[in-house]
């Protein structure tokens, strides 16, 4: 059974899926996520249209960048190194020296820190042109990728490419800012790489396999598309948002064991003085019921009517009224349905990932507009 799984994911892959979502998409939700698509400007809507290019934007800004770090020198960074010298450098290694009987030859062992362009972030871009060059379609970009990377190799840039973890430890500091774009566009094309490559050390996990994976990438996506694309002069963005407990009393060692509550996504619309409180889901947005074929997941319900309740009555008139979105993505489904509850709009709905990169722009941008389901009794029409 494992072995016709594989097949079978290889095999959809190969056809440009991962599990029932195209590659292209996976790309796209990846270049929403990424800190390169606020730099794209409206390079960005062409790339919506046609997302099989995506691959070699993010190539050719990459080659743009090591090409621009080249010109004005690649950064350099202190690496430690052990060497025998005929004289003395840094640090004595003495167990070495008298191990070595280094003296009688005329040498010392030596422990010392040198400046050197060979650093994890510059192995880690070099190893980024070598591996987006098996994806881009244009053989000219091919040819200027590793072209680059064996420039780079020549300067000395020839240590193994760092893990993601080892590379974390790598800051950028204010005298070389400019290695930020280099290292974004590099970060985003090894994400692009993983869903394409079977072999190696870093398996891609399925989208419907692996939740927190595909949950997570889905919520970094419509964060990073709202932050980039909406007008920062009407509209304010906020990920990640950590809220309060509104109590008036507690027990010793309550606030302990209390559940935090952390919002996905925030949106002020700061013209119509509208909040919108997001939260992403990866399941379908509804399941079997008790009595029904079909519910809404109670859990879920309860959970963005607590972000929403929680946080009315403390002076901020945004959040008196803020409304709710619970957003599940979908394949060739659509939902977007709404209730109102104390005031508050909760609304239920799907993107499809299975749709083309502007159809996915329409859908996450009509959430930002009022709903236009049909009128509660009673109540007014929405304008």
């Amino acid at each position: 059974m494992v072995i016709a799984d594989a097949w079978v994911a290889r095999e959809t892959a190969a056809a440009g899926f991962i599990g029932r979502i195209p590659v292209r998409n996976i790309w796209l939700l990846m270049l929403y996520a990424s800190d390169l698509f606020k730099t794209l400007g409206r390079t960005r809507v062409d790339v919506e249209r046609n997302t099989d290019e995506i691959a070699d934007l993010v190539a050719e800004l990459l080659a743009q960048a090591v090409e621009e770090r080249q010109r004005r020198q690649l950064s350099l960074g202190y690496r430690q190194r052990s060497a025998d010298l005929s004289r003395v450098r840094g640090r004595i290694d003495v167990l070495r020296t008298e191990r070595r009987q280094l003296l009688a030859r005329g040498a010392v062992a030596c422990r010392f820190v040198e400046l050197s362009v060979d650093t994890p972030r510059n192995r880690f871009v070099r190893g980024a042109l070598e591996a987006v060059a098996r994806l881009v379609a244009r053989p000219e970009l091919r040819h200027r990728c590793r072209r680059l990377a064996a420039d780079m190799q020549a300067l000395g840039v020839a240590g193994a490419m760092p893990s993601r973890t080892e590379l974390s430890a790598d800051r950028i500091g204010r005298h070389d800012a400019a290695d930020q774009q280099m290292l974004a566009a590099a970060i985003l094309a090894m994400d692009l790489v993983l869903p394409t490559e079977w072999a190696g050390p870093r398996p891609l996990p399925m989208p419907d396999r692996e939740e927190q994976w595909a949950r997570r990438l889905f919520e970094r996506a419509v964060g990073g598309f709202y932050r980039t694309v909406l007008p920062p002069e009407r509209w304010g963005v906020r990920t990640g948002g950590a809220l309060d407990w509104p109590l008036d009393w507690w027990s010793e060692g309550a606030r302990e064991i209390l559940p935090g509550m952390q919002t996905d996504i925030v949106l002020d619309d700061l013209a119509a003085g509208r909040r919108i409180v997001i939260d992403t889901k990866f399941t379908g947005i509804v399941t079997a019921g008790w009595r029904r074929e079909a519910t809404l997941r109670s859990g879920y319900l309860y959970q963005i009517y607590a972000y929403l309740r929680s946080q009315t009555g403390r002076g901020d008139a945004l959040a008196d009224r803020a409304e709710g979105v619970l957003l599940h993505p979908t394949i060739g489904e659509a939902m977007d349905e709404a209730i109102s509850v104390h005031g508050h709009l909760i609304r239920f709905a799907t993107v499809d990932l299975a749709a083309d990169g502007a159809a996915f722009r329409r859908q996450l941008l009509k959430l930002t507009l009022q709903f236009q389901g049909e009128t509660p009794p009673d109540e007014p029409p929405v304008p």
